[in-house]
């Protein structure tokens, strides 16, 4: 078995407290992973095309304010 397939029988058997414990740690966790590679990607200058384009679509008109 192999460690992914063990985590998972290990999360399935949580009680729900513990298992509600886990999503919240978990949901953090993910999220300062998302925002290294976040930060990562547009210091490498990876997202500089999306970025550029979303310009230009607000130059034509092409968006709206949130």
């Amino acid at each position: 078995m192999g460690k992914v397939e063990a985590i998972e029988q290990q999360v399935a058997s949580l009680a729900p407290d513990d298992l509600a414990e886990f999503r919240q740690w978990f949901a953090s966790f993910d999220g300062e992973a998302w925002d290294k590679q976040t930060a990562s990607d547009a210091a490498a200058g990876r997202l500089d095309a999306l970025a550029d384009q979303a310009l230009e679509h607000d130059r034509q008109g092409k968006s709206k304010l949130l």
